[in-house]
């Protein structure tokens, strides 16, 4: 019989886009974890997706995965308009949920999807993978340890170009298509985790005929004379990094800051670079935390925790606010 530690945990996933994939590719190189269910409104493509990442089962509704009662845990990589419907089904049907970023719409629909995870004593998660890599982590650990003083601003973008596509969920305002909630949420949680909830934000963006976002460019002031300036964009081209200004150094997370990437030191004129891209793409590290928590029987992260979930959705909504976008 296998010790708790060693429990195979069976996992299922709800929706099988670009993202879907990337987590399962990395599912596969962790040990006593199995891609065991997968589930889309097409059962062609999940037949594909099954065969292509070897899992046992291929769904054509999200219904009939979320009541397999061999699945232990959901990934959920549905658009964002659908996170809080497709969680509290799972979360309803006892499985412990780890659902991708934004959370969710809106600060309302997290707390009650946070709600009803605590009343069914179920393990839930946000899965911002970026929380769990290692060059964000040793980042984390510099600034906790104020080994180069104070930070005093931060500055974080993400952005690149894609061709117009009303039809993408990409653009599609209603299903939180725009900068914003797909890539503006990790220039703010740069923020969020370096220097903290803001006292006072400013914000403007422009949009596309549809209204969605297409820029989004903030600046998140504190008390402490500290500041973040942020930015997300679907026109331009960007560098996508993040650079820290501390009292007696520079930390710069290199380009694809979110991702695996490196981390340079500069300091006394000097750069120093730390090189964490590793061979995961790098959903390996957050899956690896889920299962550890779902086989110590916790119910919520001590890393993604939902206090930190729900500052970032009500962060997300005071931007929002700042700009007009409505959903």
């Amino acid at each position: 019989m296998k010790a708790q530690h060693d429990k195979v945990i069976k996992w299922g996933i709800i929706g099988l886009g670009r993202i879907a994939k990337k987590f399962a590719k990395d599912l596969l190189t962790i040990e006593n974890a199995q891609l065991y269910a997968v589930a889309s409104r097409s059962q062609d493509k999940a037949d594909t997706f099954a065969k292509s990442f070897k899992a046992a089962k291929a769904y054509d509704s999200y219904e009939a995965l979320a009541k397999d009662e061999t699945i232990d845990a959901v990934y959920i990589a549905t658009p964002h308009s659908l996170h809080k419907s497709n969680a509290i089904l799972c979360l309803n049907h006892k499985k412990a949920v780890l659902c991708e970023k934004p959370f969710a719409m809106n600060a309302k629909e997290v707390y009650e999807m946070i709600d009803i995870a605590k009343t069914n004593k179920v393990l839930l998660m946000e899965a911002l993978w970026t929380y769990f890599l290692p060059h964000y982590q040793y980042v984390l650990q510099l600034i906790k340890n104020k080994t180069f003083g104070n930070v005093l601003k931060v500055e974080a973008d993400f952005g690149f170009t894609r061709p117009f596509d009303d039809t993408s969920r990409l653009f599609n305002k209603n299903l939180g298509g725009g900068s914003l909630l797909d890539i503006g949420i990790y220039p703010i949680f740069s923020a969020l985790t370096t220097l903290g909830i803001p006292d006072d934000i400013e914000a403007q963006c422009t949009t596309f005929d549809n209204g969605a976002d297409a820029t989004c460019d903030m600046v998140f002031n504190y008390n402490s004379g500290s500041t973040a300036v942020l930015k997300s964009s679907l026109i331009e081209d960007t560098p996508t990094t993040c650079t820290i200004y501390c009292d007696t150094a520079t930390i710069k997370l290199n380009t694809q800051f979110h991702a695996p990437t490196s981390v340079t030191i500069i300091k006394d004129g000097k750069d120093e670079t730390i090189d964490f891209k590793g061979d995961k793409i790098g959903y390996y590290y957050e899956t690896v935390h889920f299962n550890a928590l779902l086989r110590a029987g916790k119910t919520e992260s001590d890393i993604m925790s939902f206090d930190f979930s729900k500052t970032l959705i009500e962060t997300l909504d005071k931007v929002r606010q700042k700009i007009n976008l409505e959903y």
